[in-house]
């Protein structure tokens, strides 16, 4: 039996309908192996590797120059050893996202996965504007020196870096659990309310320390709350007509709930505020504090238990378990020191421009200001999500919106 070559063909030229049915038919007719097959399409130029196995004779990519020539497609041949070995090396996903990418950023990430021995398989853009997104598929490596690497390159580069290992969890992820204030909402709904009650000062310096990990949660809620003592519950009227959506939080959660996710709000406010929100956004549950109210005023006092940084991670893993849905296919997001067990609880815990505490012990972080730039670390592409929106009669444009000056996809 003659020995087989193992051959990558290369292909490139202008894309257009018919390439890969007349090479694969060229292949065919000469009784080639198929192994393996990969094309990318950048500006309409297109390149497409096939990996085949051929006998000793040439007469197949002779067949393939001519076709070639007759098309207009510049083929190119490499006789290569066999890797099938490194299909069963581990591998990992390394999502980069900026505002914008510059070349010296994109270097320190491949750096850092070089360093750590990695091997990039696979690069595909995610997203051109107005942030730019990458994701890298990563062969073998040392995770941890890899992602120690990587956080350095990112506050080098001031760009958000994250690197998961691609396995069935990653792409099976099935329930979100978001964080409200400055997550959610851009506002801190008690200082909204402090700022109707006359002591927003003193209210958001006990909210800073709090968010910072210096103070206690509970102690530092109840502490808010009773400086609310007295006013009339009116307020809260107020409060929800002031509230402002974080950019893209609409896009993020339709998409979300378009793919089949549970999604989840918990917040160490106040459920008056909450329930509003995850009515008007779809939201599969929410949970927050009580707040006390006799007569129509706000007594100071909370009923119930306190949602606090433990009472978060218990919240999460009671949702998990009603949607039957395992610890490792959770994301949780929140950008407050009170919501660290909940980040560590989770399959994937997200910092969302969050305090340094929370920067430095979440999985990974998200600083541009955009809610739905967090799809792009599940994997989902921009223009799978505008798609989905172009076919949407109902679609209310949210988030990562068109910058001027930047043409479409």
């Amino acid at each position: 039996m003659a020995d087989v070559r193992t051959i990558l063909v290369r292909c490139s030229g202008r894309d257009r309908p018919g390439i890969s049915t007349g090479l694969l038919g060229v292949l065919a007719d000469g009784g080639a192996d198929l192994y393996d097959m990969e094309q990318v399409v950048v500006r309409e130029r297109l390149t497409l590797d096939l990996l085949v196995g051929l006998g000793d004779s040439d007469d197949v990519l002779k067949e393939l120059l001519f076709h070639g020539w007759e098309h207009g497609l510049q083929l190119d041949f490499e006789v290569v050893e066999d890797v099938s070995s490194r299909a069963a090396e581990p591998r990992s996903v390394v999502t980069v996202i900026g505002q914008p990418l510059e070349p010296a950023g994109l270097q320190a990430v491949t750096g850092a996965i070089a360093a750590g021995g990695g091997n990039i398989d696979r690069i595909h853009r995610l997203s051109r504007y107005p942030v730019a997104s990458f994701e890298f598929v990563v062969v073998g490596g040392d995770v941890d020196m890899m992602r120690s690497a990587l956080v350095a390159a990112s506050r080098e580069h001031a760009i958000d870096v994250a690197i998961q290992r691609q396995t069935l969890e990653r792409r099976a992820k099935r329930l979100v659990v978001l964080d409200v204030d400055s997550t959610l909402i851009q506002n801190e709904v008690i200082e909204l309310m402090a700022a109707r009650a006359g002591c927003e000062r003193e209210v958001a310096a006990i909210t800073r320390s709090a968010m910072a990990g210096e103070l206690d949660f509970e102690a530092s809620l109840r502490a808010r709350v009773r400086r609310l003592a007295g006013t009339p519950a009116t307020v809260l009227d107020d409060v929800r007509q002031e509230l402002r959506l974080t950019a893209g939080a609409r896009t993020f959660v339709r998409t979300l709930k378009r793919l089949g996710y549970t999604v989840a709000i918990v917040s160490g406010g106040f459920s008056a505020i909450t329930d509003g929100l995850a009515s008007e956004l779809g939201i599969d549950h929410a949970v927050a504090n009580e707040l006390e109210i006799v007569d129509g005023v706000i007594t100071g006092e909370l009923l119930g238990d306190v949602i606090d940084r433990p009472g978060k991670a218990t919240v999460l893993r009671r949702i998990a378990a009603a949607e039957g849905v395992p610890l490792e296919q959770t994301v949780a997001v929140g950008d407050g020191a009170n919501d660290l067990d909940m980040l560590a609880t989770a399959g994937l815990g997200i910092a969302f421009n969050a305090k340094e505490v929370v920067r430095e012990q979440a999985d990974t972080a998200v600083s541009v200001p955009y809610l739905d730039a967090i799809l792009f670390l599940l994997g989902i592409h921009r223009d799978e999500v505008e798609a989905a929106d172009a076919d949407d009669p109902g679609f209310v444009p949210d988030g990562l919106l068109p910058v001027p000056g930047v043409p479409p996809l």
